[in-house]
C-alpha cells in the first residue's frame, strides 16, 4: 500500500484534513501527517451560515503530527495531500514546504489538493499549464499562476487530483483513491 503525505499546519480545515486521511486509511495505505513541529496542530471548522458573505470559521479538534517539515523526506512517499483551510496561506512560504513538494510533481506521483490547498503549489510555479479546482474565490489566484479553474468536485490532472472544498470530499476521495492505485500499479 501507499504512503501518502498530509502536508498540514494550525487553522487547517477540519473535514479536508480528517476525510483524506480516515480514506487513506480506510484503504489500507499509511497517512503520514506532517507540519511545522510536532505538536498536535490545531484544526478548524468552516461552515456557511446564513447573512454571511463569506464562511465562519470555529476551532475544531488537534490532529496528532507525525513529522516534522524539517523530517521529511519526499523520496520516501508515494503522494501527497494538501488539505485546505487557512494553513496553505502561511505555508506556502515555508522554505520546508518550498523543499517538500516540488519533487511530488518532478516524480509525476499522485498529489491531492483540496480548497485552499491549491495555494501551496501556486505559489510554487507548479501550476502552470495545468487545470485545477479550488475553493471558487481562488479562480484569479488559481489563473495568475498560469492554471487553468475548473469548478468541479473532482477535477484530475495527470496525477493531479484537486476539488473546490469539503462537500466534494466524497467525489475528490474516488478520484484520488483511482489515481492512487493506478501509480502503485505503475500504470
Amino acid at each position: 500500500m501507499a504512503r501518502v503525505l498530509v502536508l498540514t499546519g494550525d487553522a487547517a480545515e477540519e473535514l479536508d484534513s480528517m476525510y483524506p486521511i480516515f480514506r487513506l486509511r480506510e484503504g489500507g495505505h499509511e497517512a503520514v501527517v506532517a507540519a511545522p513541529t510536532t505538536r498536535p496542530v490545531r484544526l478548524v471548522v468552516h461552515d456557511f451560515e446564513p447573512g454571511w458573505d463569506a464562511y465562519t470559521e470555529k476551532p475544531g479538534h488537534l490532529l496528532p503530527v507525525d513529522l516534522a517539515f524539517a523530517d521529511v523526506d519526499p523520496a520516501e512517499f508515494d503522494a501527497l495531500v494538501i488539505p485546505g483551510g487557512r494553513a496553505p496561506e502561511y505555508l506556502r512560504a515555508d522554505p520546508e514546504v518550498a523543499r517538500i513538494v516540488p519533487p511530488f510533481f518532478a516524480r509525476e506521483l499522485p498529489v491531492g489538493t483540496i480548497c485552499h490547498g491549491a495555494q501551496v503549489p501556486a505559489a510554487l510555479g507548479l501550476l502552470r499549464g495545468r487545470t485545477t479546482a479550488a475553493f471558487p474565490p481562488l479562480k484569479p489566484d488559481v489563473e495568475q499562476a498560469g492554471a487553468t479553474f475548473a469548478d468541479a468536485p473532482d477535477v484530475v490532472d495527470g496525477a493531479m487530483v484537486s476539488c473546490r472544498g469539503w462537500p466534494d470530499l466524497p467525489e475528490w476521495s474516488r478520484a484520488f483513491l483511482r489515481v492512487l492505485e493506478k501509480a502503485s500499479q505503475g500504470s
